[in-house]
């Protein structure tokens, strides 16, 4: 425990200058390496032919964020499916089949990076790096530049201008995601992680039998692949391999490259906020604004609830194995790294799941059900910090949801940021709202009621319904985590994750974009007596239990047929 406080207290400390730091990008201002980021910003932009001062409104920015999307989805699944050409290919990898490569390609360009596959023994180096590791750097990017412009919407006095997407891709990738990619990278070479071109060795084992041992650009996809919340992993056992995560040191830096910039884009739009206000200098200098904390302690409530059960869950382990006499003093290891121990794997599972990055250092299958229970509603409420700026936003659509109801309740006029909430943006949030859930449930409906989805479950009753829930939350929370242990690389798996994948990153975010767009054409309103206040502890109790009450009302009733009967189960 104490070692978790500790990492979490730490955090707390960093997301505040990184936080900083992301404002200064989001706003152009001056920060302390431009001499050397603007010179390359400018050449990118002279080879791309952007103009970073021409501005778009919601729309022009949303359809160029989904048009580069889909042009590299095409020259990525290219890739894919010829990659078996003598380049970057010394294990002599096959090219990737039709479904499976539908399935990746969407997966990765929509930052779920669920994996279908065995990355060692699958793909070729030159699609390792070329597709796979590129697309972790551009579909971060994307989710970033969205959520920026995203806050500009909510808070910009222009009516028509919410940045340029081009701009800001070009910009998060050269000034955030790639240095601290080249540094965690770094790191993890000298703590072992591999880095190379070289073929598989094969070696002797001390039994006398041959093993082969994958080589590969291994830390180069692990420091991008937890930085940007992307997830899936160069091998088929992810950060549970030592080859991966070697020591405890490699984990604590992929936990903190998961949780450092969600955090930190919070921190960013508390500034931007009260910059936006206008407020005395005095206050406007402060670490995180009123509507910032608000946020920022919501999520980290809501976090650490999830993680004191999935804990407490995993300290308690299995009674059923105690009964038998298998002790469990130690919680449940079984599926864990004893390298890494029961506190560290219940806290790498509620951040993978909390901050949507899909990484995992132990199987999750093995998980106990209540701690698989609060991996599932992370990605179900997909609003717990988040990743990619994507939490942000959701839980912002949540604070809109609730400052109309509350509003109506107490007979306060429905406001937010300045701008009044009304029909139109309450339609949309609904849709917002109702689409995840549909996503999920309806999959998970399909899956249970034709033989392909049935067929594909290791480990039948109340576990196999989880194992398909927990495929479709992690499909549609842009997670890609998995109980690996589902048969989903077959063709009805491959392709109804992929839609759903793709489903649930452009079209709720083209809704989020509408309810910014309709948000700018209204006029500011002056904060009256009649104003519901967004920034006291009422109003994050009030967030709170809303998001509980939803999340109930919506997936309590098929998780107690999973993960919470299961549990009872163990006690029967």
């Amino acid at each position: 425990m104490l070692q978790i406080a500790l990492i979490l207290l730490f955090y707390m400390i960093l997301v505040i200058p990184m936080g900083t730091y992301l404002y200064h990008i989001a706003t152009y201002k001056k920060t302390f390496a431009d001499s050397i980021f603007n010179k390359i910003d400018n050449f990118l932009y002279k080879i791309c032919g952007v103009d970073p001062k021409s501005g778009m409104n919601w729309k022009k920015y949303t359809i160029a964020f989904i048009v580069t999307n889909i042009c590299m989805m095409l020259v990525g699944y290219i890739f894919l499916r010829f990659q078996s050409i003598n380049l970057l290919n010394p294990n002599g990898i096959e090219n990737m089949g039709m479904a499976l490569s539908f399935n990746t390609i969407i997966s990765f360009m929509t930052n779920t990076n669920l994996q279908h596959y065995i990355g060692e023994s699958s793909l070729s180096y030159l699609s390792q790096m070329a597709v796979i590791t590129f697309m972790m750097f551009v579909s971060a990017a994307s989710g970033y530049a969205v959520c920026v412009a995203f806050i500009r919407g909510l808070i910009g006095a222009d009516k028509s201008n919410i940045g340029n997407f081009y701009s800001d891709l070009i910009r998060i990738i050269t000034r955030v995601l790639l240095p601290l990619s080249i540094f965690v990278s770094i790191f993890l070479i000298a703590q072992g992680v591999p880095q190379n071109l070289s073929p598989n060795i094969t070696v002797t084992t001390i039994e006398g039998d041959y093993q082969d041992i994958a080589m590969g650009p291994v830390a180069a996809l692990e420091s991008i692949k937890h930085i940007g919340n992307n997830g899936g992993g160069f091998y088929g056992s992810n950060s549970a391999t030592p080859f991966e995560n070697p020591t405890i040191w490699t984990n604590i830096a992929q936990l903190y490259s998961m949780m450092l910039l969600p955090g930190s884009i919070v921190v960013m739009f508390g500034k931007m906020v009260s910059k936006s206000k206008k407020e005395k200098t005095k206050k406007r200098n402060k670490l995180l604004s009123s509507e910032g904390t608000t946020i920022f302690i919501a999520m980290s409530v809501i976090f650490l609830i999830g993680l004191g059960i999935c804990y407490v869950s995993e300290m308690y382990g299995n009674p059923n194995l105690a009964e038998i006499g298998l002790s469990q003093v130690m919680g449940n290891m079984e599926g864990k790294e004893v390298r890494i121990g029961v506190e560290q794997s219940a806290l790498f599972t509620s951040v993978t799941t909390a901050f949507t990055t899909g990484s995992v250092n132990n199987m999750h299958d093995t998980l106990t059900p209540m701690a698989g229970f609060v991996a599932m509603l992370n990605m179900m409420l997909n609003l717990v910090f988040g990743g990619k700026g994507v939490g942000l936003m959701n839980m912002i659509i949540y604070v809109m949801l609730t400052v109309f109801i509350c509003s109506l309740m107490i007979g306060k006029t429905p406001e937010y940021l300045g701008k009044k909430i009304e029909g139109k943006e309450m339609k949309l949030v609904a849709l917002c709202i109702i689409i995840h859930p549909l996503l999920i449930l309806g999959s998970t409906a399909i899956a249970v009621s034709i033989p392909q989805g049935i067929e594909a479950i290791t480990n039948g009753g109340y576990h196999g319904l989880s194992q398909i829930l927990y495929e479709f939350a992690s499909s549609a929370s842009n997670n890609g985590s998995g109980f690996e242990g589902l048969i989903d690389n077959t063709n009805f798996y491959n392709i109804i994750t992929g839609i759903v994948m793709f489903i649930a990153r452009y079209a709720i975010i083209i809704l989020q974009m509408a309810i910014v767009g309709s948000l700018m054409k209204k006029q500011r309103v002056n904060e009256t007596i009649g104003t519901l206040k967004t920034t006291n502890t009422v109003f994050i109790i009030s967030l709170i239990i809303i998001i509980f009450i939803f999340a109930a009302l919506t997936f309590f009733p098929v998780l107690c047929l999973g993960p919470v009967v299961e549990h009872l189960m163990m006690f029967n």
